[in-house]
């Protein structure tokens, strides 16, 4: 018995020592230490010996299995090392090579120009409001001096949801909430998303961004609105920009006009971006309809106001010379990467 546990250590040695990996190694740990190993045989014959034996025998057993042990753990250790050390060879890095360029992202054009605008308004002394899209036709249409039966409802007409929610057509039901709850002075901006029920084109979108403006307080006039909208314009085009109000209507507003600047693009002597007029129109205006602001609880023999509403992506195709309002939407890189 003796001899043949010397023998199954010598084989043992041998072929662990040609064993090149964990799987080979399991394989011949399984042989020679498993349940039904061949040291494990040798063992199940310990009842045949005599008593003297039998000791000497099960201790020369024992330092077989744990020298067995012993050199299995160490030749999984080397073959684990020499596998680390492969790999850091095939995945080195040159570390004083220059790194990957990371692409960074930039404000979309859009968003550039609605910065700022809010910063002029803000440096005028305008707060910004914001308020929901999903909102009741009450403040989006008859508190603004629009029942249900005005025809001018149908230059608006948007997506309800019921009979008297809907997606609201303009920012303006903030200024109505807004008038609702603080009284004069008020001056705010009320930038957002805006829904209207449009075909998609070069110029018109179901959704688009409007920016409305709102003062009240005692004695402003028309004055007011156009010194205000002209500083908004020079500050935004430049000093040499022009502005011309013509006459029109809204609801909510008396007198109502229609602002014109100086085609920034020919100066004003006409070009193919103005259609040879020299003037393109840029956002409606006037002064709040004093029913407007006896809807809100103001009294408006006391307080007058004045208001108006832009179109932002009008304001960004004329910035950056935009002749299709889709490409602000349309994510194309090759577009973005201009601005």
């Amino acid at each position: 018995m003796k001899q043949a546990l010397e023998t199954i250590r010598t084989n043992a040695e041998e072929l662990l020592k040609k064993a090149d990996s964990e799987a080979a190694l399991e394989e011949l740990r399984v042989r020679f230490l498993g349940k039904k190993g061949e040291l494990t045989a040798i063992l199940k014959q310990m009842g045949s010996l005599s008593n003297e034996e039998r000791p000497v025998m099960g201790a020369l057993a024992n330092e077989i299995r744990t020298a067995l042990d012993t050199e299995i753990r160490a030749r999984s250790k080397e073959l684990a090392d020499a596998l680390m050390e492969a790999r850091l060879v095939a995945e080195s890095i040159d570390v004083t090579l220059p790194g990957a360029k990371v692409a960074q992202g930039k404000r979309h054009p859009f968003q550039q120009v609605l910065d700022e605008m809010k910063e002029i308004f803000l440096g005028m002394g305008f707060e910004i409001k914001a308020g929901p899209e999903i909102e009741l036709d009450h403040y989006n249409f008859e508190m603004l001096n629009m029942p249900k039966s005005h025809p001018a409802r149908d230059t608006q007409d948007t997506f309800y949801i019921t009979e008297n929610m809907l997606l609201r057509t303009q920012t303006s039901p903030m200024q109505i909430r807004t008038m609702e709850i603080q009284k004069p002075p008020i001056r705010i901006i009320c930038p957002g998303r805006v829904y209207r029920s449009d075909a998609v084109d070069a110029t018109h979108s179901p959704l688009f961004h409007q920016i409305e403006g709102l003062v009240v307080d005692k004695g402003i006039t028309f004055t007011d609105l156009k010194g205000t909208l002209e500083a908004f314009i020079k500050k935004l085009y430049g000093e040499n920009t022009r502005v011309r109000f013509r006459p029109h209507h809204f609801p909510y507003t008396e007198p109502s006009a229609e602002m014109d600047m100086s085609c920034f693009k020919c100066g004003g002597k006409g070009c193919s971006l103005c259609k040879g007029e020299g003037w393109i129109e840029i956002l409606g205006c006037g002064m709040v309809h004093p029913k407007v602001l006896e809807n809100c609880g103001i009294d408006s023999e006391e307080f007058s106001g004045f208001a108006f509403g832009i179109g932002l992506e009008r304001i960004a195709m004329m910035r950056y010379g935009i002749d299709d309002m889709r490409l602000l939407y349309e994510n194309d890189l090759r577009f973005l990467r201009q601005f």
